[in-house]
């Protein structure tokens, strides 16, 4: 049924880069908040200032993954260590009270006036499959590590075609680990009220079809928005399509 074994009943999707092009907006608000960063650290340090790749560092230390893991990630590979802080960290913190949760926030709240003036764009191909699995009884859930989920389903007109969502809200109250970890996917598949073995994973970044394959999912379908098709078979894609209505169509 729709491109996935015929025992699937529920269906789990990643938000950023699967639904929604919102990836590229993270990307925008990840680099400027590094680079402001970097640079202030090696005026300090007299260390060479290398900018954040927004291609290589972010799909190998930032996509798919919860705020503050993405930004340790990040800065352990350049040999940066910051206190962790507190989750309502400022984030305009001078450089020597820099920590992990305030650039985190610095990021976010640059994110959040991206999305307010430039909007969020929907792959189309994604409306038409939620709409159709809603249409065929499947059950459907959001399961995203960003903690801005509720504000782009609602924007976007997404929130009456899913049926529950786990972000990065869901994965701070209940103490969850973020992806790679298939914590968050679990708790979907909990949510809705099906065995992971009768659920399937919808997934654009490498760590979170990562997840999938580690939380025993009947699929874990790879959307490959960059190019990255061999990764994501390589760390669990069952399937990879570049778009959801291929699964339609049966291009896959």
């Amino acid at each position: 049924m729709l491109g996935l074994p015929d025992d699937v009943t529920a269906l789990l999707f990643d938000l950023d880069g699967v639904l929604t092009d919102t990836a590229a907006v993270h990307d925008k608000a990840w680099t400027s908040a590094f680079d402001s960063y970097l640079r202030e650290h090696a005026e300090r340090t007299g260390a060479p200032f290398r900018p954040f790749d927004p291609v290589e560092d972010y799909r190998t230390f930032v996509d798919g993954k919860p705020r503050a893991d993405g930004v340790r990630d990040f800065l352990a590979s350049r040999g940066i260590t910051l206190p962790e802080g507190s989750p309502d960290d400022p984030g305009d913190q001078a450089y020597e009270d820099t920590t992990v949760a305030g650039l985190g926030n610095r990021k976010n709240a640059d994110l959040l006036r991206r999305i307010a003036s430039d909007g969020v764009e929907v792959y189309e191909g994604s409306r038409r499959y939620l709409r159709a699995a809603r249409d065929a009884g499947l059950r459907r859930a959001v399961v995203s590590s960003s903690a801005n989920t509720r504000q782009v389903l609602e924007v976007t007109g997404l929130a009456e075609l899913v049926e529950a969502r786990v972000d990065g809200v869901t994965l701070r109250q209940e103490g969850l680990r973020g992806k790679p970890a298939p914590d968050s996917f679990l708790a979907g598949a909990r949510a809705l009220g099906v065995d992971p073995a009768h659920a399937a994973v919808f997934e654009d970044a490498l760590a979170g079809v990562q997840a999938g394959r580690a939380g025993g999912f009947r699929a874990v379908v790879g959307v490959d928005r960059v190019g990255q098709a061999d990764g994501l078979r390589e760390h669990g894609a069952t399937v990879v399509v570049t778009d959801l209505a291929q699964l339609l169509e049966g291009d896959a």
